[in-house]
Protein backbone atom coordinates (compact mmCIF):
# COMPACT_ATOMS: atom_id res chain seq x y z
CA UNK A 1 0.00 0.00 0.00
CA UNK A 2 1.06 3.23 -0.97
CA UNK A 3 1.77 6.15 1.60
CA UNK A 4 -0.36 8.80 1.10
CA UNK A 5 0.84 12.10 -0.28
CA UNK A 6 1.40 14.27 2.84
CA UNK A 7 3.49 11.32 4.20
CA UNK A 8 5.59 11.01 1.42
CA UNK A 9 5.88 14.74 1.59
CA UNK A 10 7.28 15.06 5.53
CA UNK A 11 9.86 12.60 4.66
CA UNK A 12 11.17 14.39 1.72
CA UNK A 13 11.26 17.45 4.11
CA UNK A 14 13.07 15.73 6.09
CA UNK A 15 15.60 14.44 3.92
CA UNK A 16 16.31 17.96 2.31
CA UNK A 17 16.40 19.75 5.89
CA UNK A 18 19.29 17.30 6.45
CA UNK A 19 20.57 17.38 2.97
CA UNK A 20 20.94 21.19 3.06
CA UNK A 21 23.11 20.59 6.57
CA UNK A 22 25.25 18.33 4.89
CA UNK A 23 29.34 20.37 5.50
CA UNK A 24 31.26 17.66 3.59
CA UNK A 25 31.12 15.55 0.88
CA UNK A 26 30.73 12.39 3.34
CA UNK A 27 27.77 13.69 4.36
CA UNK A 28 26.30 14.13 1.15
CA UNK A 29 26.96 10.44 0.31
CA UNK A 30 25.55 9.56 3.17
CA UNK A 31 22.20 11.41 3.22
CA UNK A 32 21.74 10.51 -0.14
CA UNK A 33 22.33 6.47 1.03
CA UNK A 34 19.52 7.55 3.75
CA UNK A 35 17.10 9.42 0.73
CA UNK A 36 17.50 6.17 -1.21
CA UNK A 37 17.00 3.73 1.99
CA UNK A 38 13.50 5.66 2.22
CA UNK A 39 12.77 5.49 -1.49
CA UNK A 40 12.54 9.51 -1.67
CA UNK A 41 15.88 9.44 -4.34
CA UNK A 42 13.74 9.53 -7.65
CA UNK A 43 11.63 12.62 -6.26
CA UNK A 44 12.49 15.55 -8.42
CA UNK A 45 12.45 17.42 -5.29
CA UNK A 46 14.91 15.98 -3.25
CA UNK A 47 17.38 14.64 -6.17
CA UNK A 48 17.11 18.63 -7.24
CA UNK A 49 18.60 19.61 -3.47
CA UNK A 50 21.13 16.62 -4.27
CA UNK A 51 22.17 17.96 -7.54
CA UNK A 52 23.06 21.48 -6.19
CA UNK A 53 25.23 19.74 -3.02
CA UNK A 54 26.83 17.82 -6.16
CA UNK A 55 27.39 20.75 -7.86
CA UNK A 56 28.79 23.03 -4.88
CA UNK A 57 31.74 19.81 -4.30
CA UNK A 58 32.56 19.36 -7.76
CA UNK A 59 30.61 16.26 -8.47
CA UNK A 60 29.05 16.91 -11.82
CA UNK A 61 29.36 13.24 -12.56
CA UNK A 62 27.55 12.15 -9.50
CA UNK A 63 24.86 14.92 -10.25
CA UNK A 64 24.19 13.20 -13.20
CA UNK A 65 23.67 9.46 -11.69
CA UNK A 66 21.37 10.96 -9.70
CA UNK A 67 19.33 12.77 -11.93
CA UNK A 68 19.51 9.47 -14.08
CA UNK A 69 17.31 8.24 -11.54
CA UNK A 70 14.65 10.25 -11.31
CA UNK A 71 11.81 8.91 -14.09
CA UNK A 72 9.90 12.34 -14.58
CA UNK A 73 12.73 15.10 -13.75
CA UNK A 74 10.74 18.67 -13.39
CA UNK A 75 12.37 21.85 -14.75
CA UNK A 76 13.59 22.77 -11.17
CA UNK A 77 15.99 19.62 -11.77
CA UNK A 78 16.92 20.00 -15.19
CA UNK A 79 17.94 23.62 -14.14
CA UNK A 80 20.00 22.23 -11.26
CA UNK A 81 21.93 19.87 -14.16
CA UNK A 82 22.32 22.47 -16.19
CA UNK A 83 24.12 24.89 -13.60
CA UNK A 84 26.26 21.76 -12.73
CA UNK A 85 27.55 21.48 -16.03
CA UNK A 86 27.80 24.78 -17.27
CA UNK A 87 29.87 25.31 -13.69
CA UNK A 88 31.44 22.53 -14.18
CA UNK A 89 32.41 24.24 -17.78
CA UNK A 90 30.93 20.99 -19.01
CA UNK A 91 29.20 23.21 -21.55
CA UNK A 92 28.08 20.65 -24.41
CA UNK A 93 26.44 18.07 -21.95
CA UNK A 94 24.72 21.89 -20.44
CA UNK A 95 23.17 22.27 -23.91
CA UNK A 96 22.35 18.06 -24.86
CA UNK A 97 20.51 18.37 -21.18
CA UNK A 98 18.37 21.11 -22.32
CA UNK A 99 17.81 19.39 -25.58
CA UNK A 100 16.50 15.88 -23.92
CA UNK A 101 14.74 18.38 -21.88
CA UNK A 102 12.69 20.24 -25.42
CA UNK A 103 11.84 16.39 -26.71
CA UNK A 104 10.81 15.14 -23.75
CA UNK A 105 9.43 18.34 -21.43
CA UNK A 106 8.85 18.05 -18.18
CA UNK A 107 5.90 18.28 -16.28
CA UNK A 108 4.23 21.39 -16.07
CA UNK A 109 4.37 23.91 -13.35
CA UNK A 110 1.59 25.10 -11.57
CA UNK A 111 2.59 28.61 -13.02
CA UNK A 112 2.38 27.29 -16.73
CA UNK A 113 3.91 28.99 -19.55
CA UNK A 114 6.43 27.88 -21.96
CA UNK A 115 8.23 24.45 -21.26
CA UNK A 116 11.64 25.72 -22.87
CA UNK A 117 12.96 26.86 -19.37
CA UNK A 118 12.45 30.20 -17.19
CA UNK A 119 14.74 32.53 -15.89
CA UNK A 120 16.70 30.08 -13.79
CA UNK A 121 17.48 27.51 -16.79
CA UNK A 122 19.18 30.31 -19.24
CA UNK A 123 21.72 32.33 -17.38
CA UNK A 124 23.27 28.64 -17.39
CA UNK A 125 22.26 27.40 -20.79
CA UNK A 126 23.74 30.97 -22.39
CA UNK A 127 27.19 30.51 -20.34
CA UNK A 128 27.43 27.20 -21.84
CA UNK A 129 26.87 28.80 -25.10
CA UNK A 130 29.49 30.95 -24.58
CA UNK A 131 31.86 29.00 -23.32
CA UNK A 132 31.30 27.02 -26.79
CA UNK A 133 31.67 30.24 -28.70
CA UNK A 134 29.01 28.77 -30.34
CA UNK A 135 27.06 32.32 -31.73
CA UNK A 136 24.40 30.58 -33.87
CA UNK A 137 23.24 28.23 -30.96
CA UNK A 138 23.43 31.04 -28.63
CA UNK A 139 20.78 33.15 -31.16
CA UNK A 140 18.64 30.06 -30.89
CA UNK A 141 18.42 29.91 -27.04
CA UNK A 142 17.87 33.83 -27.21
CA UNK A 143 14.80 33.01 -29.45
CA UNK A 144 13.58 30.65 -27.08
CA UNK A 145 14.33 33.77 -24.08
CA UNK A 146 11.97 35.41 -26.00
CA UNK A 147 9.47 32.92 -26.70
CA UNK A 148 9.65 32.19 -22.78
CA UNK A 149 9.10 35.85 -22.01
CA UNK A 150 12.21 35.80 -20.01
CA UNK A 151 13.73 38.66 -22.19
CA UNK A 152 12.70 41.28 -19.25
CA UNK A 153 14.78 39.81 -16.68
CA UNK A 154 18.52 41.66 -15.93
CA UNK A 155 20.34 38.38 -14.93
CA UNK A 156 19.04 36.84 -18.12
CA UNK A 157 19.88 40.04 -20.43
CA UNK A 158 22.94 39.87 -18.68
CA UNK A 159 23.32 36.75 -19.40
CA UNK A 160 22.79 37.44 -22.81
CA UNK A 161 25.72 40.18 -23.09
CA UNK A 162 28.16 37.87 -22.06
CA UNK A 163 27.08 35.12 -24.20
CA UNK A 164 27.31 37.34 -27.35
CA UNK A 165 30.83 38.62 -26.05
CA UNK A 166 32.04 35.80 -25.21
CA UNK A 167 31.04 34.90 -28.65
CA UNK A 168 32.97 37.52 -30.25
CA UNK A 169 29.63 39.73 -31.79
CA UNK A 170 29.76 42.55 -29.78
CA UNK A 171 27.36 44.63 -32.07
CA UNK A 172 24.39 42.11 -30.82
CA UNK A 173 25.45 42.28 -27.09
CA UNK A 174 25.69 46.09 -27.60
CA UNK A 175 21.75 45.72 -29.07
CA UNK A 176 20.79 43.86 -26.35
CA UNK A 177 22.46 46.43 -23.98
CA UNK A 178 21.20 49.45 -25.48
CA UNK A 179 17.49 47.55 -25.39
CA UNK A 180 17.75 47.22 -21.45
CA UNK A 181 15.32 49.54 -19.88
CA UNK A 182 17.30 49.33 -16.25
CA UNK A 183 21.05 48.69 -16.56
CA UNK A 184 22.93 47.46 -13.65
CA UNK A 185 26.35 47.26 -12.40
CA UNK A 186 26.67 44.34 -14.03
CA UNK A 187 25.58 44.65 -17.52
CA UNK A 188 27.81 47.77 -17.66
CA UNK A 189 30.97 45.84 -16.29
CA UNK A 190 29.98 42.94 -18.50
CA UNK A 191 30.27 45.37 -21.84
CA UNK A 192 33.45 46.77 -20.81
CA UNK A 193 35.20 44.08 -20.20
CA UNK A 194 34.23 42.46 -23.18
CA UNK A 195 35.90 45.64 -25.11
CA UNK A 196 38.73 45.50 -22.60
CA UNK A 197 39.70 41.90 -23.40
CA UNK A 198 39.30 42.76 -27.26
CA UNK A 199 41.94 45.09 -26.57
CA UNK A 200 39.26 47.80 -27.88
CA UNK A 201 40.25 50.70 -24.92
CA UNK A 202 39.04 53.62 -26.48
CA UNK A 203 35.31 51.79 -26.55
CA UNK A 204 35.67 50.48 -22.94
CA UNK A 205 37.36 53.84 -21.68
CA UNK A 206 33.99 55.61 -23.32
CA UNK A 207 31.60 53.28 -21.46
CA UNK A 208 33.53 53.84 -18.43
CA UNK A 209 33.16 57.13 -18.27
CA UNK A 210 29.47 57.07 -19.09
CA UNK A 211 28.63 54.54 -16.12
CA UNK A 212 26.71 56.49 -13.49
CA UNK A 213 27.73 54.30 -10.87
CA UNK A 214 30.99 52.37 -10.74
CA UNK A 215 32.44 49.79 -9.02
CA UNK A 216 35.83 47.95 -8.06
CA UNK A 217 34.96 45.35 -11.13
CA UNK A 218 34.81 48.54 -13.37
CA UNK A 219 37.70 49.87 -12.91
CA UNK A 220 39.60 46.52 -12.16
CA UNK A 221 38.45 45.69 -15.95
CA UNK A 222 39.96 48.99 -17.13
CA UNK A 223 43.67 48.42 -15.78
CA UNK A 224 43.13 44.83 -16.61
CA UNK A 225 42.40 46.09 -20.44
CA UNK A 226 45.75 48.84 -20.55
CA UNK A 227 47.98 46.08 -19.19
CA UNK A 228 47.04 43.54 -21.72
CA UNK A 229 47.57 45.71 -24.74
CA UNK A 230 50.76 46.74 -23.32
CA UNK A 231 50.01 50.69 -22.39
CA UNK A 232 51.35 49.87 -18.75
CA UNK A 233 51.24 54.24 -17.51
CA UNK A 234 47.27 54.20 -18.98
CA UNK A 235 47.11 51.30 -16.65
CA UNK A 236 48.84 52.94 -13.32
CA UNK A 237 46.84 56.12 -14.31
CA UNK A 238 43.55 53.81 -13.35
CA UNK A 239 44.89 52.42 -10.69
CA UNK A 240 45.39 55.54 -9.21
CA UNK A 241 42.62 57.58 -9.60
CA UNK A 242 40.65 54.29 -8.45
CA UNK A 243 42.13 54.84 -5.61
CA UNK A 244 41.59 59.04 -5.19
CA UNK A 245 37.71 58.32 -6.50
CA UNK A 246 37.61 56.26 -2.85
CA UNK A 247 37.88 52.57 -3.99
CA UNK A 248 40.09 50.42 -2.42
CA UNK A 249 41.73 47.72 -4.45
CA UNK A 250 40.81 44.30 -4.27
CA UNK A 251 43.30 41.04 -5.23
CA UNK A 252 42.21 41.24 -8.67
CA UNK A 253 42.87 44.34 -9.37
CA UNK A 254 46.12 44.26 -7.45
CA UNK A 255 47.38 41.03 -9.52
CA UNK A 256 45.96 43.23 -12.73
CA UNK A 257 47.83 46.44 -11.98
CA UNK A 258 51.76 44.32 -11.06
CA UNK A 259 52.84 43.26 -14.05
CA UNK A 260 52.54 47.42 -15.21
CA UNK A 261 54.06 48.30 -12.61
CA UNK A 262 57.20 45.14 -13.73
CA UNK A 263 56.95 47.01 -17.13
CA UNK A 264 57.71 50.51 -16.29
CA UNK A 265 59.67 49.34 -13.65
CA UNK A 266 57.39 51.47 -10.98
CA UNK A 267 58.69 50.20 -8.13
CA UNK A 268 57.44 52.65 -5.58
CA UNK A 269 54.68 51.95 -6.90
CA UNK A 270 55.20 48.20 -6.46
CA UNK A 271 56.20 48.76 -2.81
CA UNK A 272 53.21 50.13 -1.72
CA UNK A 273 51.24 47.39 -3.06
CA UNK A 274 52.88 45.09 -1.38
CA UNK A 275 53.00 47.28 2.44
CA UNK A 276 49.24 47.42 1.14
CA UNK A 277 48.53 43.33 0.60
CA UNK A 278 50.52 42.81 3.87
CA UNK A 279 48.15 45.17 5.90
CA UNK A 280 45.17 43.74 4.45
CA UNK A 281 46.59 40.45 4.75
CA UNK A 282 46.79 39.22 1.44
CA UNK A 283 49.92 37.46 1.43
CA UNK A 284 48.91 34.43 1.85
CA UNK A 285 47.34 34.24 -1.64
CA UNK A 286 49.49 32.65 -3.68
CA UNK A 287 48.91 34.12 -6.85
CA UNK A 288 49.46 37.88 -5.01
CA UNK A 289 53.03 36.81 -3.85
CA UNK A 290 53.66 35.74 -7.27
CA UNK A 291 52.42 38.99 -9.11
CA UNK A 292 54.62 40.15 -6.43
CA UNK A 293 57.23 38.60 -6.66
CA UNK A 294 57.75 38.86 -10.54
CA UNK A 295 57.43 42.69 -9.84
CA UNK A 296 60.01 42.69 -7.95
CA UNK A 297 61.99 40.39 -10.31
CA UNK A 298 61.78 42.82 -12.64
CA UNK A 299 62.38 45.63 -11.21
CA UNK A 300 65.86 44.66 -10.33
CA UNK A 301 65.13 43.39 -7.04
CA UNK A 302 65.78 39.90 -7.11
CA UNK A 303 66.73 39.66 -3.08
CA UNK A 304 63.41 41.17 -2.23
CA UNK A 305 61.34 38.27 -4.33
CA UNK A 306 63.63 35.15 -3.22
CA UNK A 307 62.37 36.57 0.39
CA UNK A 308 58.85 36.83 -0.92
CA UNK A 309 59.31 33.55 -2.10
CA UNK A 310 60.63 31.61 1.07
CA UNK A 311 57.89 32.98 2.98
CA UNK A 312 55.20 31.49 1.23
CA UNK A 313 53.37 29.03 2.95
CA UNK A 314 51.77 27.44 -0.73
CA UNK A 315 54.09 27.39 -3.73
CA UNK A 316 52.80 26.58 -7.34
CA UNK A 317 54.69 26.02 -10.05
CA UNK A 318 54.13 29.68 -11.05
CA UNK A 319 55.55 30.49 -7.93
CA UNK A 320 58.84 28.13 -8.29
CA UNK A 321 58.99 29.25 -12.31
CA UNK A 322 59.12 33.33 -11.44
CA UNK A 323 62.01 32.99 -9.01
CA UNK A 324 64.19 30.52 -11.48
CA UNK A 325 63.41 33.00 -14.19
CA UNK A 326 64.29 35.99 -11.68
CA UNK A 327 67.75 34.39 -10.97
CA UNK A 328 68.91 33.70 -14.46
CA UNK A 329 67.60 37.34 -15.58
CA UNK A 330 69.98 39.19 -12.53
CA UNK A 331 72.86 36.49 -13.55
CA UNK A 332 72.91 34.10 -10.85
CA UNK A 333 72.65 30.87 -12.42
CA UNK A 334 73.89 28.37 -9.93
CA UNK A 335 71.14 29.97 -7.56
CA UNK A 336 68.31 29.18 -10.45
CA UNK A 337 70.00 25.73 -10.81
CA UNK A 338 69.59 25.13 -7.09
CA UNK A 339 66.14 26.28 -6.62
CA UNK A 340 65.63 23.84 -9.48
CA UNK A 341 66.94 20.88 -7.76
CA UNK A 342 65.20 21.95 -4.60
CA UNK A 343 61.80 22.06 -6.31
CA UNK A 344 62.28 18.05 -7.66
CA UNK A 345 63.68 17.20 -4.60
CA UNK A 346 60.54 18.69 -3.05
CA UNK A 347 58.28 16.91 -5.41
CA UNK A 348 55.31 19.16 -4.55
CA UNK A 349 55.43 20.42 -7.48
CA UNK A 350 56.04 19.54 -11.19
CA UNK A 351 57.92 21.25 -13.09
CA UNK A 352 56.37 22.68 -16.40
CA UNK A 353 57.39 24.55 -19.69
CA UNK A 354 58.02 28.28 -18.33
CA UNK A 355 60.52 26.77 -15.56
CA UNK A 356 62.92 24.95 -17.82
CA UNK A 357 62.83 28.18 -19.97
CA UNK A 358 64.40 29.92 -16.76
CA UNK A 359 66.46 27.65 -16.18
CA UNK A 360 67.55 26.71 -19.38
CA UNK A 361 68.56 30.30 -19.55
CA UNK A 362 70.38 30.44 -16.48
CA UNK A 363 72.55 27.64 -17.89
CA UNK A 364 73.36 29.58 -20.85
CA UNK A 365 73.90 32.89 -19.38
CA UNK A 366 76.39 30.97 -16.85
CA UNK A 367 78.15 28.67 -20.02
CA UNK A 368 76.58 25.49 -18.30
CA UNK A 369 76.75 23.64 -21.25
CA UNK A 370 76.66 19.54 -19.96
CA UNK A 371 74.87 20.83 -17.34
CA UNK A 372 72.19 22.75 -19.98
CA UNK A 373 71.67 20.30 -22.25
CA UNK A 374 71.17 17.29 -20.23
CA UNK A 375 68.06 19.62 -18.19
CA UNK A 376 66.96 19.91 -22.03
CA UNK A 377 66.99 15.77 -22.34
CA UNK A 378 65.58 15.51 -19.52
CA UNK A 379 62.46 17.78 -20.00
CA UNK A 380 60.69 15.18 -22.14
CA UNK A 381 62.28 11.50 -20.61
CA UNK A 382 62.25 12.24 -17.15
CA UNK A 383 59.38 15.30 -16.40
CA UNK A 384 57.01 14.56 -19.29
CA UNK A 385 57.06 18.31 -20.59
CA UNK A 386 57.23 18.31 -24.52
CA UNK A 387 59.69 20.98 -25.31
CA UNK A 388 58.79 24.35 -27.50
CA UNK A 389 60.40 26.33 -30.07
CA UNK A 390 61.69 28.45 -26.75
CA UNK A 391 63.31 25.62 -25.39
CA UNK A 392 65.25 25.45 -28.61
CA UNK A 393 66.17 28.71 -28.74
CA UNK A 394 67.75 29.15 -25.37
CA UNK A 395 69.82 25.27 -26.35
CA UNK A 396 70.66 27.22 -29.54
CA UNK A 397 71.97 30.14 -27.54
CA UNK A 398 73.18 28.27 -24.89
CA UNK A 399 75.50 26.08 -27.86
CA UNK A 400 76.37 29.31 -29.55
CA UNK A 401 77.54 30.88 -26.43
CA UNK A 402 79.89 28.13 -26.21
CA UNK A 403 81.61 28.49 -29.65
CA UNK A 404 79.96 25.03 -30.76
CA UNK A 405 78.34 26.74 -34.18
CA UNK A 406 77.87 23.72 -36.31
CA UNK A 407 76.01 21.47 -33.77
CA UNK A 408 73.54 24.85 -32.73
CA UNK A 409 72.84 24.54 -36.68
CA UNK A 410 72.25 21.05 -36.54
CA UNK A 411 70.18 21.38 -33.68
CA UNK A 412 67.95 24.42 -35.47
CA UNK A 413 67.81 22.25 -38.41
CA UNK A 414 66.63 19.22 -36.54
CA UNK A 415 63.60 21.04 -34.39
CA UNK A 416 60.12 19.48 -35.21
CA UNK A 417 59.03 23.13 -35.19
CA UNK A 418 59.98 25.69 -37.55
CA UNK A 419 62.82 28.17 -35.60
CA UNK A 420 61.79 31.76 -35.34
CA UNK A 421 63.78 35.26 -35.68
CA UNK A 422 64.97 34.94 -32.25
CA UNK A 423 67.01 31.29 -32.26
CA UNK A 424 68.01 32.78 -35.85
CA UNK A 425 69.21 35.92 -34.37
CA UNK A 426 70.89 34.42 -31.67
CA UNK A 427 72.71 31.63 -34.04
CA UNK A 428 73.68 35.21 -36.14
CA UNK A 429 75.06 36.60 -32.83
CA UNK A 430 77.21 33.50 -31.95
CA UNK A 431 77.92 33.43 -35.80
CA UNK A 432 79.60 36.82 -35.47
CA UNK A 433 81.30 36.30 -31.89
CA UNK A 434 83.45 33.25 -33.09
CA UNK A 435 83.69 34.55 -36.55
CA UNK A 436 81.37 31.74 -38.76
CA UNK A 437 81.33 34.11 -41.67
CA UNK A 438 79.54 31.11 -43.99
CA UNK A 439 76.82 30.23 -41.17
CA UNK A 440 76.11 34.29 -40.44
CA UNK A 441 75.01 34.37 -44.12
CA UNK A 442 72.73 31.62 -43.97
CA UNK A 443 71.46 33.15 -40.32
CA UNK A 444 70.87 36.53 -41.81
CA UNK A 445 69.86 35.43 -44.83
CA UNK A 446 66.77 33.53 -42.81
CA UNK A 447 66.39 36.59 -40.51
CA UNK A 448 65.50 38.67 -43.78
CA UNK A 449 62.76 36.11 -44.50
CA UNK A 450 61.32 35.83 -41.21
CA UNK A 451 61.20 39.69 -40.76
CA UNK A 452 61.27 41.32 -44.12
CA UNK A 453 60.21 44.78 -43.08
CA UNK A 454 63.37 45.33 -40.72
CA UNK A 455 65.72 46.99 -42.27
CA UNK A 456 68.47 46.31 -39.76
CA UNK A 457 67.95 42.50 -40.82
CA UNK A 458 69.42 43.95 -44.09
CA UNK A 459 71.97 46.04 -42.76
CA UNK A 460 73.38 42.77 -40.86
CA UNK A 461 73.33 40.71 -44.38
CA UNK A 462 74.95 43.24 -45.91
CA UNK A 463 77.60 43.32 -43.48
CA UNK A 464 77.75 39.56 -43.37
CA UNK A 465 78.45 39.40 -47.47
CA UNK A 466 80.94 41.78 -47.06
CA UNK A 467 82.78 39.84 -44.92
CA UNK A 468 82.14 36.66 -46.62
CA UNK A 469 83.65 38.83 -49.66
CA UNK A 470 80.26 38.47 -51.96
CA UNK A 471 80.55 42.35 -52.81
CA UNK A 472 77.72 41.81 -55.67
CA UNK A 473 75.53 40.11 -53.04
CA UNK A 474 76.76 43.67 -50.94
CA UNK A 475 75.46 46.19 -53.46
CA UNK A 476 72.29 44.69 -54.53
CA UNK A 477 71.39 44.21 -50.46
CA UNK A 478 72.54 47.72 -50.14
CA UNK A 479 70.80 48.99 -53.39
CA UNK A 480 67.49 47.49 -51.61
CA UNK A 481 68.46 49.48 -48.39
CA UNK A 482 68.54 52.96 -50.21
CA UNK A 483 64.99 51.82 -51.92
CA UNK A 484 63.05 51.53 -48.83
CA UNK A 485 61.80 54.64 -46.90
CA UNK A 486 61.77 53.47 -43.34
CA UNK A 487 62.46 55.31 -40.58
CA UNK A 488 64.31 53.61 -37.56
CA UNK A 489 61.97 53.47 -34.10
CA UNK A 490 63.13 56.16 -31.79
CA UNK A 491 64.55 54.69 -28.42
CA UNK A 492 63.18 55.35 -25.45
CA UNK A 493 63.79 55.52 -21.27
CA UNK A 494 61.72 55.49 -18.42
CA UNK A 495 62.10 56.97 -14.90
CA UNK A 496 59.79 56.91 -11.98
CA UNK A 497 60.60 60.04 -9.72
CA UNK A 498 57.78 61.09 -6.88
CA UNK A 499 55.12 57.62 -7.58
CA UNK A 500 54.98 59.49 -11.17
CA UNK A 501 56.90 57.55 -14.32
CA UNK A 502 57.93 59.71 -17.08
CA UNK A 503 59.11 58.52 -20.47
CA UNK A 504 61.40 59.83 -22.49
CA UNK A 505 61.40 59.49 -26.33
CA UNK A 506 65.03 60.15 -28.51
CA UNK A 507 63.70 63.35 -30.99
CA UNK A 508 60.65 64.49 -28.94
CA UNK A 509 60.41 68.00 -27.35
CA UNK A 510 60.46 67.71 -23.24
CA UNK A 511 57.31 69.65 -23.13
CA UNK A 512 56.32 72.73 -21.06
CA UNK A 513 56.19 70.90 -17.55
CA UNK A 514 59.81 69.31 -18.24
CA UNK A 515 61.16 72.78 -19.85
CA UNK A 516 63.52 73.69 -17.35
CA UNK A 517 64.98 69.81 -17.50
CA UNK A 518 66.77 71.14 -20.49
CA UNK A 519 67.73 74.31 -19.54
CA UNK A 520 69.67 72.36 -16.76
CA UNK A 521 71.09 69.86 -19.52
CA UNK A 522 72.88 72.83 -21.95
CA UNK A 523 74.25 74.32 -18.27
CA UNK A 524 75.69 71.28 -17.62
CA UNK A 525 77.22 70.67 -20.90
CA UNK A 526 78.23 74.55 -21.17
CA UNK A 527 80.44 73.51 -18.16
CA UNK A 528 81.81 70.60 -18.85
CA UNK A 529 82.91 72.40 -22.48
CA UNK A 530 84.51 74.91 -20.41
CA UNK A 531 86.71 72.50 -17.98
CA UNK A 532 87.61 71.07 -21.28
CA UNK A 533 85.73 67.51 -20.68
CA UNK A 534 83.98 68.03 -24.26
CA UNK A 535 86.09 68.31 -27.29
Amino acid sequence: MAAPPSAVRQLEDAVVARLRACATLRDLLCAHGHAVRLCVSRSSYVATQIVHLCNAHGRAAHAARVFSQVPDPNLHLHNALIKAYAQSHLHRDAVEVYVRMLRCPPPPLPSGGFSGGDRFTFPFLLKACGGLAAPDLGKQVHAHVVRSGCESHAIVQNSLIEMYTRCGDLPLARKVFDGMREKDVVSWNTLISAHARLGQMRSARALFDSMPEKTVVSWTALVSGYTAVGDFSGAVEVFRLMQMEGFEPDDVSIVAVLPACAQLGALELGRWIYAYCNKHRMLHKTYICNALMEMYAKCGCIDQALQLFHGMPEKDVISWSTVIGGLAAHGRAHEAVGLFEAMVREGKVRPNGVTFVGLLSACSHAGLLDEGLGYFDSMKDVHGVEPGVEHYGCVVDLLGRSGRIQRAFDTIRGMPVPADAKIWGSLLSACRSHGDVDTAVVAAERLVELEPGDVGNLVMLANMYAAAGRWDDVARTRKEIRSRCTRKTPGCSMIEVDNVVREFVAGEDLGPELGGLAAVLDTLASQLADDGCVR
